[in-house]
């Protein structure tokens, strides 16, 4: 398992567009990927879980892989959310 922690750094956070763009290319491997946000796991292939977890602007994520293709998929999450989601 391989792990990074990075802060959502778009104003309007992890809301619906950014959370679906986000699961779609997590989609695209096999490993297992979370997102740890205030001592709550979610699943970053789970709209819902996402959107339950509530990450806004300013906090940290601790974005976790495990798999065969854990460090592309690493790479690729952390890219997006300090990308801003291409918002700001």
């Amino acid at each position: 398992m391989v792990t990074k922690t990075v802060k959502i750094v778009n104003s309007q956070g992890f809301h619906m567009r950014p959370a679906q763009v986000f699961v779609a290319e997590m989609m695209k491997f096999s490993s297992d990927v979370n997102l740890v946000c205030n001592g709550k796991t979610a699943s970053a292939k789970s709209l819902m879980m996402i959107m339950a977890n509530g990450m806004k602007c300013g906090m940290e994520v601790e974005i976790q892989a495990d798999g065969a293709d854990e460090e592309a998929a690493l790479a690729k999450a952390a890219e997006i959310i300090e990308s801003g989601f291409g918002e700001d």
